[in-house]
């Protein structure tokens, strides 16, 4: 049986515009939508007569090809299809029909023939570090609970060569219309949760839910420089997504605990060292162990107060971001001792006398005499 015209089909001139084509379209698919005619062949084929007509004479290209050659070269580039079924058509011509009806319309008419994926959530963990770990870097082995994928059903929820079902409350759409007096409402539909789809026959090991949780061990590598609460991000490491959804991520919270001898001061490694009073006065050179057990020599000047900052640059943490270090800072202290000897003793007391210190006064003395000293 010959093909009829399309323009015929669409009740248009030859010269009509691409505007009054889509609105023969727009009248004609609605008559004949199936929703408004379910179970009429009749309707449905000449919904799929519309559709192809629209499909060629709304494009440029086929429509000006048509008009030179007709039925015999245009069925060669239409990406219409006699064969497809009515979900194909939506699929196929889903921007056609959104651009029609709306985008919300066309949520509400076209029938589902797969579960919607649904993203898995993304997880967070916490880790603790010390200062010296987070100076040098390091790996975390943890271990923790998320939803990976069911592979019994490849994440489909479904039991094997079985399929999910319309909806028979909303007849596959996901949506239920309510009339309320003169207002019509749209809501998603309670039975499927909007899906159009309900799983009749559930696949056993996930129950239906197409994801399983699963106790897993995960390594991380920590990198120097890391800073007290900064958040790592593990891609794809979160909650599997259900029905074939994209997972989430793992986020994993960085604790530095403090440190005894060391603390951080921005990129900086901040510590203190203790020294005798004379190496304060006499100056001297020192070696001091760093967080990461590395040597340092430090050179004390003569006459150093308590409290100067030795700087050794690049020696501090690395930066995150780019090649450079902070600086090692040492802040000098003095040691008291709590006890002297006898002859240790009378050498200060000599000193005393000799810088005009009284060690029998109130004020004076060896305590006196280290009171001033340190200010």
């Amino acid at each position: 049986m010959p093909k009829r015209d399309y323009y015929e089909i669409l009740g248009v001139q030859k010269s009509a515009s691409k505007e009054d084509i889509k609105k023969a379209y727009r009248t004609l698919a609605l008559k004949y939508h199936p929703d408004r005619n379910p179970g009429n062949k009749e309707a449905e084929e000449k919904f799929k007569e519309a559709a192809e007509a629209y499909d060629v004479i709304s494009d440029n290209k086929k429509r000006a090809q048509y008009d030179q050659f007709g039925h015999s070269e245009a069925g060669n580039f239409g990406s219409y299809n006699q064969n497809m079924d009515m979900n194909d058509i939506f699929e196929h011509f889903g921007d056609v029909f959104g651009d029609l009806f709306g985008a919300q319309t066309r949520k509400q008419t076209r029938k589902k023939t797969k579960l919607t994926p649904k993203h898995g959530h993304d997880l967070q963990k916490e880790v603790s570090i010390t200062l010296k770990e987070a100076f040098e870097g390091t790996k975390k082995e943890f271990s923790y609970n998320h939803f990976v994928g069911c592979t019994d059903c490849k994440s489909t929820g479904l039991e094997k060569d079985s399929k999910a079902e319309p909806c028979k409350e909303c007849g596959g759409t996901g949506q239920i219309h309510i009339r309320q007096g003169f207002f019509a409402l749209t809501q998603a539909c309670p039975r499927c949760s909007g899906e159009g789809l309900i799983i009749t026959h559930p696949c056993k090991t996930c129950k239906g839910q197409s994801r399983i949780q699963k106790f897993d061990t995960i390594s991380v590598t920590i990198p120097k420089g890391i800073f007290d609460q900064a958040d790592l991000r593990v891609s794809g490491k979160g909650d599997a997504g259900m029905y074939g959804g994209e997972t989430g991520d793992l986020y994993i919270k960085v604790r530095v605990l403090e440190d005894k001898n060391f603390k951080r001061m921005g990129d900086d490694l901040v510590c203190t060292v203790m020294l005798t009073y004379p190496q304060l006065v006499l100056g001297a050179d020192m070696e001091i162990t760093s967080i990461d057990d590395s040597k340092e020599t430090i050179k004390i000047p003569q006459g150093c107060p308590v409290g100067e900052r030795i700087v050794i640059n690049g020696k501090g943490f690395h930066k995150i971001r780019g090649r450079t270090r902070g600086d090692l800072i040492v802040i000098t202290n003095c040691h008291i001792p709590k006890k002297l000897n006898a002859k240790s003793q009378d050498l200060l007391k000599q000193y005393s006398a000799e810088i005009g210190t009284d060690t029998n006064s109130t004020t004076g003395g060896i305590s006196g005499f280290f009171k001033r000293f340190l200010g």
